[in-house]
């Protein structure tokens, strides 16, 4: 019995260790979460410190939800409007912002007849505005390119092809010229005629591989041109280079200059010297 007694009191005592552990597990599994939540509260004490507080900014959800959406309508408007200005169709911000009053509430001053009409005279008139703009662009772009090329001819080592192509020996190779039906490699750097950079295969550190076909007309001619190890200066009127077509950095009807260096014919039929 006395033997039956003492493990009775060892496993209580276990039992009680037990608990006492269970329960300071428990303890710290609280106290840490606890912790967390301070350390959270701390931070957006914080935070509210530094970030300015702008009188009148919406404050709940609800509030800041409602404001989001003004402001993303409000961003569109301005676009439209911004748009309208380059085009000069200005518009009468006042009176858009009347509208939309209005059309909220519920309270228009133009039947929904009125209101078809004007805006199908305003899509008529912002078109023909951007046609207009289209024209004179274009004339001004053709004009500077003309203009430039008929200078660029006069210099020094500077030949002119049939189709207007200007190109100017920078070095000449002594490798084959590559055919129509080729690939080549080469380096190349590419500027409008302001001298803005446009694209740069040195800059990439990488050498472009493509169909002396499969490019810009003037590149097409220009290539046929050059023994492979030559060094080019293509001057490319528009119309045998992008056209009417706008790319990146370059505008319709640009006339674009290139420094080409021919590195290798990658394959094709062979190529006549």
């Amino acid at each position: 019995m006395r033997s039956i007694f003492k493990v009775s009191l060892l496993a209580a005592s276990m039992a009680m260790v037990g608990c006492g552990g269970e329960a300071e597990t428990k303890t710290d599994a609280t106290a840490k979460t606890d912790a967390a939540k301070t350390e959270v509260k701390a931070q957006a004490v914080e935070a509210t410190k530094t970030t300015k507080v702008v009188p009148g900014a919406p404050q709940t959800d609800l509030e800041k939800q409602s404001y989001g959406l003004g402001v993303s309508f409000g961003n569109y408007l301005k676009r439209a409007l911004d748009e309208n200005k380059k085009v000069e169709v200005n518009l009468d911000t006042a009176m858009v912002m009347n509208g939309v009053t209005d059309a909220v509430e519920g309270t228009e001053k133009l039947s929904k007849e009125e209101i078809e009409t004007v805006m199908k005279a305003l899509d008529t008139l912002t078109r023909a505005k951007h046609a207009e703009m289209a024209e004179k662009l274009k004339a001004e772009a053709v004009k500077a390119g003309t203009d430039f090329l008929a200078e660029h001819a006069k210099k020094e080592g500077v030949k002119t092809t049939e189709s207007g192509l200007q190109y100017t020996v920078v070095s000449l190779g002594d490798g084959k010229k590559p055919g129509p039906q080729d690939r080549v490699k080469v380096h190349y750097k590419g500027t409008l005629i302001d001298g803005v950079e446009f694209d740069s295969s040195y800059k990439r550190d990488e050498p472009a591989v493509f169909g002396v076909g499969q490019v810009i007309k003037g590149w097409t001619e220009g290539l046929q041109l050059m023994p492979v190890g030559s060094k080019f200066t293509f001057a490319i009127p528009s119309e045998l280079a992008y056209g009417e077509r706008a790319t990146g950095k370059i505008t319709p009807h640009s006339t674009l200059l290139f420094d080409v260096e021919l590195l290798s014919i990658e394959s094709g039929a062979p190529a006549a010297h």
